[in-house]
């Protein structure tokens, strides 16, 4: 009787069995498709003394507020969502998108980005080491962000990205509105406007952590009150080089705008970020070279002392404009969530470091002299 009960049992067991697989793959399922969202942030201060501010050297510099932002990350499935808000002060350009974008994940090694990416160009996700980036930041080479849709394959010795952007960040939407100056990377402003631009970025890498790669992009450059379609295009060899605890960043990289504007001087566009414009050359050559050295130490809550020096060149084409120089040398302190940039930025013909704002990047000062700014950044990241 004992036996004959122990048999339905088993019976049943064995039936009930795959009903139980369902379930708990189906519980499995739905635990992986919970979309997930995690905020995330900064707060950054920041202390600087320039040379040529001759009051604020009597007064031994200004400490103030920088920046505060907030990040969302999103999940669910194959899609995922990445945006970043910064506030920055009024002058400097108040509240703007540094990013945001919606990505579609097709498996572990391709995905597209649909929103306001950063355009493959040169050296990711940075050409440099210091606060300050490299030159080609302050004419839309680094760490630029356009508003299209971006594909990305990685392969395990190559990765390939190619991307359409309609424009850059939109703010206005009006039919003969100018570029926002409240923006976070620079983009060519005033008269005209980046439109339909297209980039390639092919990366091939030597070891896990090393690689050399080229750059491409080529876009229309629309004028504004004529309505006449300009041009722009650039090209760039990078490398990023490890070894050990060095890192060396090494990119040269040509650019060139022409404007359909008879009524602008066709030797500079206008360019602007955080607020506010400048001139810079159409044209020009520039050449960079950043090393970085990473030390573990022990002190209290300071774990890594990372020491860099990023310098950058920019020859112009044009006799009569005079070349841009800037070097960083400096060291980034890690302590938990803390990250502080102690830099020591020096400048020739550079808008942010020296006293000439508007020509420095397009006809410079002739016979122009180093200008100096000690700086120090300051940021609780969470």
């Amino acid at each position: 009787m004992i036996k004959t009960s122990l048999h339905w049992l088993l019976l049943c067991l064995l039936l009930l069995l795959p009903c139980m697989l369902v379930v708990a793959q189906d519980s499995t399922e739905t635990r992986k498709d919970k979309p997930t969202l995690h905020i995330g942030g900064a707060l950054r201060f920041n202390y600087n003394l320039s040379s040529w501010k001759k009051e604020q050297v009597k007064r031994g510099g200004d400490f103030g507020f920088d920046m505060f932002r907030i990040n969302a990350d999103a999940a669910w499935k194959k899609l995922s969502l990445h945006a970043e808000y910064r506030f920055y002060s009024k002058d400097f350009g108040g509240g703007m998108l540094k990013e945001g974008y919606v990505r579609y994940n097709f498996n572990d090694s391709t995905h597209i980005d649909i929103g306001l990416s950063q355009a493959p160009f040169g050296n990711q996700t940075y050409n440099s080491h210091s606060w300050f980036f490299n030159l080609p930041y302050y004419v839309g080479k680094e760490d630029d962000y356009d508003m299209g849709i971006k594909f990305v394959r990685r392969q395990p010795k190559w990765q390939y990205q190619l991307a359409f952007y309609k424009n850059a960040e939109e703010l206005t939407f009006g039919d003969k509105s100018e570029t926002s100056h409240s923006r976070y990377s620079y983009d060519v402003a005033g008269r005209n406007k980046e439109v339909n631009q297209g980039n390639a970025r092919a990366e091939y890498f030597l070891h896990k952590n090393s690689s050399i790669g080229a750059s491409v992009m080529l876009g229309g450059l629309y004028n504004i009150p004529t309505g006449n379609m300009g041009s722009h295009w650039a090209a760039a060899l990078h490398a990023d080089l490890n070894h050990r605890r060095w890192n060396l960043k090494l990119q040269s990289m040509y650019y060139r705008y022409n404007a359909a504007d008879s009524a602008q001087f066709n030797n500079y566009v206008d360019m602007a970020a955080y607020g506010a414009s400048y001139k810079v050359a159409a044209e020009a050559f520039l050449h960079t070279a950043s090393l970085s050295y990473t030390l573990p130490v022990h002190w209290g809550p300071v774990s890594t002392l990372t020491f860099y020096n990023d310098y950058s060149y920019m020859k112009k084409p044009v006799a009569a404009f005079n070349d841009t120089q800037m070097n960083v040398l400096g060291c980034m302190v890690t302590a938990g969530h803390i990250f502080t940039y102690i830099d020591w930025a020096s400048g020739k013909n550079q808008p942010w470091l020296g006293p000439v704002w508007t020509d420095a990047l397009a006809a410079g000062t002739p016979g122009e002299k180093w200008h100096h700014r000690f700086n120090i950044n300051i940021g609780y990241y969470f």
